[in-house]
């Protein structure tokens, strides 16, 4: 079914059906699409396609705690920073519109530059959780430990999401 949604909107140049497609999980919901992909290997396009339709859930459902967290990180992964493409100062409309763009990039654009701008945006929010739990350390140590797993595990989704990107360009992503 993914490579069905992507080859779909690649074939037309109607701009909504990129539209339906970039909010799919708010019209389906995240849980159909759980069903369809979260069991999909990481490095799939399936499971490309799960985490960049969590990662904007996310964003459109916190986009104040998104921005913070990109903006805490920013200087930490810099190369990364710029590749994510937000707006300086990123704010809760700036995240927002990233996230759309990124999955509108998926349908109508070059496949592996939404994957790896995705992927630059989870590095460097997960450079600001890792500053965040720095600054919560001395004051709540089970906080800190918690923010810290959470950045880990957004810290290996961009490395999905990069050697996915990584496959697409060769051809070898299933």
């Amino acid at each position: 079914m993914a490579y069905a949604l992507v080859d779909r909107a690649r074939a037309t140049d109607d701009p909504e059906v990129t539209r339906r497609l970039v909010t799919l999980a708010d019209d389906q919901g995240l849980d159909e699409l759980a069903e369809l992909w979260a069991d999909a290997p990481a490095i799939s396009l399936p499971g490309a396609l799960w985490r960049l339709y969590l990662l904007r859930a996310w964003v459109q459902r916190d986009p104040v705690s998104a921005a913070r967290q990109f903006e805490a990180g920013r200087g930490r992964v810099l190369p990364r920073e710029v590749v994510a493409g937000l707006a300086d100062p990123p704010g809760p409309d700036g995240v927002r519109d990233l996230a759309d763009a990124v999955l509108t990039g998926v349908f109508e654009g070059d496949l592996d530059v939404a994957l790896d701008r995705a992927a630059a945006f989870c590095w460097v929010v997960a450079g600001g959780r890792a500053a965040h739990a720095d600054e919560l350390d001395d004051v709540d140590g089970e906080q800190a430990d918690r923010v810290t797993r959470t950045g880990h595990a957004l810290a290996r989704t961009a490395d999905q999401l990069a050697a996915a990107a990584r496959r697409w360009r060769a051809g070898t992503l299933t």
